[in-house]
């Protein structure tokens, strides 16, 4: 399926472009010679972006729930919230720590984020932040980045289809062909 065109307000993203996008950041990191010993994602849109940084390093993923974009379908920010704790696979959370997000938008989630790591885990000794995107009205620096967009476009995720597809819609969705196995 063809998707719309790129304008300055729209940013239309497939799977494979996606995928691209993660591989991108990873090697950046890479090729700046920084070691971390965890990642932290934020969920929900950094989950993915987490998952495969972690399998290509070999280190152990954890996982922060935020949300803040809730209000018309996912579309307006609304308050921050935190979750109370962290998920991980190994260990707890401290020594290097690389945060990963899909990206940074107004910025409030990083600098909320950042400054609630600082405080709940005094172990941390150092945290770097990687995201596929940095929109330009941002008032948060990520530490590694894909692209920045200086016109802050809304992105059009691949997996944004699922947040309005329901449970009993799966079977006409998949025979539509929407959905190739």
């Amino acid at each position: 399926m063809a998707l719309p065109e790129n304008t300055d307000s729209d940013l239309w993203v497939s799977w494979e472009e996606y995928n691209r996008l993660i591989e991108r950041l990873c090697l950046k990191v890479y090729e700046s010679g920084w070691v971390f010993d965890k990642i932290l994602c934020l969920a929900r849109g950094g989950v993915r972006v987490g998952d495969v940084i972690s399998r290509i390093y070999d280190v152990p993923l954890g996982i922060l729930a935020t949300s803040s974009y809730r209000e018309a379908a996912g579309t307006q920010q609304g308050e921050l919230d935190i979750a109370q704790f962290i998920t991980i696979t190994r260990g707890s959370l401290d020594g290097k720590v690389l945060l990963v997000d899909d990206m940074v938008d107004t910025g409030l989630t990083f600098n909320r984020v950042h400054e609630h790591l600082r405080k709940q885990f005094p172990a941390i000794t150092e945290l770097r932040t990687a995201v596929l995107w940095w929109k330009g009205r941002a008032q948060a620096t990520p530490d590694y980045y894909v692209d920045r967009l200086p016109t802050n476009p809304w992105i059009h995720q691949p997996f944004e289809d699922y947040d309005s597809l329901r449970p009993h819609q799966l079977a006409a969705w998949m025979q539509k062909g929407v959905h190739n196995d």
